[in-house]
């Protein structure tokens, strides 16, 4: 019998001008398999958390962008490259805060430039000033075979950029510790092992009897949904509790260590995740508990000086007020405050686990370090 974790969490399906997902709204109670074909199809995949997960996000980036362009009617260069833009801007409104969204669309759009250049000489005369457009150098197919290598690059990249994240992680990890994470971080994150989880499979695969404790993760429940059915799934010792009890659960010495992962680091390493996460680090410091974040450098936006400057997605009130109830659960008129993510401050951060290794503070030195 098939456990979520057999399925892929992002594939394209070429044949069929579409991408594959597994519709995440659905879970746990129904593993339900979608198919996106539309700008439209995919927009809304990505704001309703159909797919979620900024590594996820990421490679539904660059495969919906490749589907969307199979079809252009564009007969120049410069038409293709202003369709391209049109249909990058579109889905990069779908949601603010994880920066792979973007990583992945701008870098869609740059290797397009570069094949371009390399390959049809499209770009630069050979005085090195004027561009050439003309419809004889362009070539759609030749643009659009790159483009659906790119993004397929882009999958499987962060499949190995995940497994390095669990290696560098395991190191972090003693058999019996106790584990804490907040929402997920899991392979439905991501195409496999996932960021924060990662260590987890590894020690999981390793023999460690590790014990983990997946917070509920209010309002969308993502640790229970996701995270919990994931591990529990793959056969690890899987505790859930309230977010409101993690408090109480650190101060009991039950946990050793605690790995998140995130949306969006910034240069001084402040790191935006999940709406809670900053609580759990918060607590985490008083009771001298290690907080990892666990960050493919393609999470690093060392453009965003530092937490104060990351936006932050503010979403419907119903999903407080009614999403998850038979009956709507608050007053009619009510004020809701429904942020999806908050920032952590880097100071409250043991390390950031990332595919190159661990760094530590002070984080503007060592992400830069890691950049150059």
């Amino acid at each position: 019998m098939k456990s979520i974790l057999d399925y892929e969490t992002v594939s394209l399906i070429d044949e069929d001008d579409a991408l594959e997902i597994i519709d995440q709204t659905r879970l746990p109670g129904t593993i339900e398999v979608i198919r996106l074909h539309t700008g439209e199809e995919i927009w809304n995949a990505i704001y309703l958390l159909q797919v979620r997960g900024a590594p996820a996000i990421g490679v539904t980036a660059g495969f919906g962008l490749y589907i969307l362009m199979k079809h252009t009617g564009a007969e120049t260069y410069d038409e293709f490259m202003k369709e391209l833009s049109e249909k990058s801007d579109y889905l990069n409104s779908s949601r603010p805060t994880a920066v792979n969204l973007s990583w992945a669309l701008k870098r869609m759009e740059e290797h397009v430039k570069k094949v371009a250049g390399t390959e049809l000489g499209i770009g630069l005369d050979d005085s090195g000033f004027k561009a050439i457009t003309n419809a004889e150098a362009f070539n759609k197919e030749v643009l659009l075979t790159a483009m659906r290598k790119e993004s397929e690059l882009i999958k499987a990249e962060d499949i190995e950029v995940c497994k390095k994240i669990g290696e560098y992680g395991l190191e972090l990890i003693k058999d019996g510790d106790g584990i804490l994470t907040h929402c997920n971080a899991g392979q439905l994150a991501t195409c496999k092992y996932g960021t924060a989880t990662a260590p987890m499979y590894l020690a999981h695969e390793k023999g460690y009897k590790i014990k983990v404790y997946c917070d509920e993760t209010r309002p969308l429940l993502q640790g229970a949904r996701l995270t919990a059915f994931e591990l529990h799934s793959a056969g690890i010792d899987t505790t859930l509790l309230c977010d409101n009890m993690s408090a109480s659960l650190m101060k009991s010495g039950a946990i050793n260590a605690i790995f998140v992962g995130c949306d969006r680091v910034a240069a001084n390493g402040d790191a935006a995740n999940k709406i809670g996460t900053s609580v759990v680090a918060t607590v985490a410091k008083r009771y001298g508990i290690p907080f990892y974040v666990c960050a493919p450098t393609s999470t690093i936006d060392i453009n965003t000086k530092t937490g104060d400057d990351i936006n932050i997605e503010q979403r419907k009130p119903e999903e407080v007020t009614e999403m998850w109830y038979k009956e709507r659960m608050a007053p009619e008129g009510v004020n809701v405050y429904n942020p999806a993510f908050d920032v952590t401050d880097n100071e409250l951060i043991t390390g950031i686990v990332t595919e190159h290794g661990v760094l530590h503070a002070p984080y503007t030195e060592s992400i830069a370090k890691l950049f150059s």
